[in-house]
């Protein structure tokens, strides 16, 4: 009987497509939550908190393989260094794990954080795989949503996105977790650049809105680097990503039609 994989965030958004592909391809899945849940059919919930470092040594002991999707605004680093220290002390023989395109490029706390969580994995001495994703086609839409409620809609000059559809994520990360360690593998973005105000256009049509656009400037070592589209997944010669299949424009007719 093989080892069940522990998800981590397997109840958010990525996490709800990844449980049930792993669970199609015959694996058993343990999911680490902060609030209880009773076990399905193939599905065990342990009880814990990586910010806080509860429960994280009983949901790898007996694990194998670890998918880290938990991820929030603030503290990924020392939720990382928490999860690999447990796996670690557990034999744990692969550490898949969820970052974002950019991590080693725009200067943002948060992006600090995801840099400072892949660093972790990497040198925990444990087998690892790492992917890098733009932002999700729902996070996008939230943007949108915020900015939508008011009277004038910003647009950030410079700043580009490249959504990618979380189904085509966690697909991706399904065949990584079931495949042998890799490193950091090509980045997975969606398949068409677009500005903020090329974002807002279809939601604004779908929603029977109209909204005037308002030019605004990111400043700083921020803006000049989502300007330069560090943020972006790398094109060129040599360059290394993959591109999703699923556009925004089907994205909202799907959520919104």
């Amino acid at each position: 009987m093989t080892s069940p994989i522990l998800v981590t965030g397997g109840t958010g958004t990525l996490g709800a497509h990844v449980v049930p592909l792993l669970r199609a391809s015959g694996h058993e899945v343990r999911i680490l939550t902060r609030h209880a849940r009773p076990a399905t059919d193939g599905i065990d919930h342990i009880t814990g908190d990586l910010l806080k470092d509860e429960g994280v040594e009983a949901a790898v002991d007996g694990v194998e393989t670890v998918l880290h999707l938990a991820g929030g605004p603030k503290g990924d680093d020392r939720a990382t260094r928490a999860l690999v220290r447990a796996a670690t002390g557990a034999g744990v023989r692969h550490v898949v794990h969820i970052s974002v395109i950019g991590a080693d490029r725009v200067p943002l706390a948060w992006m600090r954080t995801k840099r400072e969580s892949e660093r972790a994995v990497a040198d925990s001495g444990i087998p690892w795989t790492i992917l890098r994703a733009a932002q999700f086609h729902d996070l996008a839409l939230t943007i949108v949503e915020k900015m939508a409620k008011m009277p004038v809609f910003p647009v950030p000059g410079g700043m580009r996105l490249q959504p990618v559809d979380s189904r085509e994520v966690a697909a991706r990360l399904v065949e990584l977790t079931l495949g042998a360690p890799s490193g950091l593998v090509p980045d997975l973005a969606g398949p068409h650049l677009y500005d903020l105000a090329a974002l807002a256009r279809p939601y604004l049509r779908l929603t029977g809105r109209r909204r005037p656009m308002l030019p605004v400037r990111i400043p700083g070592k921020a803006g000049r680097a989502y300007r330069a589209g560090a943020n972006l997944a790398p094109t060129g010669a040599g360059a290394e990503a993959e591109a999703g299949k699923r556009t925004w424009e089907e994205f909202l007719a799907e959520r919104l039609g």
